[in-house]
C-alpha cells in the first residue's frame, strides 16, 4: 500500500510539474503564444494587441536594441493604450522627424533587468509599499501594488497604468502589458 500511494505521489508531482511547465510556456497575449524561446520582439510580432507598439519600435529604430540579449523587462501598452491618448498623438510621434521624442517615450517603457510579478512585488514589500526603477530612458517608473494582485505603474507626469498581463517571458527578458502609455518628463 506504501508503495502504491508513493507511486501515486510520484505520478501526481511529475504531472503537476508537467502541466505547470506547458502553461509557462503558452502564454497567450492577444490570443496569439508568446513563446520563451523567441525573443521581446518576436513574441511582439505574433502579439494582435500590440500592433501600435510594434509599429512605433520599427519607426524609432529600436527592432535591434530590443532582439539583443538584455536582459530588458518591457511594459507593454496595448493597442486599447495608445487608443486612449489624445486623438493624433500616435500618428504625429510616427513621423520622423519625432523619431527623438518617440524613442524617449518607447524606452521609458523598458527597465534593464528581468523583473517578473514575484520580482516587482517583493522590491514593493522591501520598499514598504512602493518601489522605483530607473528606465532606459533615464526617468523613474513607481511601482505600487492596487489590490491583492495588481500592480499600478506612476510615470513621472502622475499618470498611471495597470499591469493586465504578467510575467510573458522571453528569450532576452520579460514583458507585461499594461493599459495606458506611461509618459517621461
Amino acid at each position: 500500500m506504501k508503495q502504491i500511494k508513493l507511486k501515486f505521489a510520484a505520478v501526481l508531482i511529475a504531472l503537476t510539474a508537467s502541466f505547470t511547465l506547458a502553461n509557462a510556456q503558452n502564454v497567450q497575449v492577444g490570443g496569439e503564444p508568446m513563446l520563451p524561446k523567441k525573443d521581446i520582439i518576436d513574441n511582439a510580432l505574433n502579439s494582435k494587441v500590440h500592433t501600435t507598439l510594434v509599429a512605433a519600435v520599427k519607426a524609432a529604430d529600436l527592432v535591434a536594441t530590443l532582439k539583443s540579449a538584455g536582459p530588458f523587462t518591457v511594459f507593454a501598452p496595448t493597442n486599447d493604450a495608445f487608443e486612449n491618448l489624445p486623438e493624433g498623438t500616435v500618428g504625429t510621434l510616427l513621423k520622423p522627424e519625432n523619431k527623438a521624442t518617440l524613442t524617449k517615450i518607447l524606452t521609458y517603457h523598458v527597465v534593464a533587468g528581468k523583473y517578473t510579478y514575484d520580482d516587482l512585488t517583493k522590491l514593493i514589500k522591501a520598499g514598504k509599499g512602493k518601489a522605483m526603477l530607473p528606465t532606459v530612458a533615464g526617468g523613474m517608473l513607481t511601482f505600487t501594488m492596487n489590490g491583492p494582485h495588481n500592480i499600478l505603474i506612476t510615470d513621472e507626469m502622475g499618470g498611471t497604468s495597470n499591469i493586465i498581463v504578467y510575467d510573458v517571458l522571453q528569450s532576452n527578458g520579460v514583458i507585461h502589458s499594461i493599459d495606458a502609455v506611461v509618459m517621461p518628463k
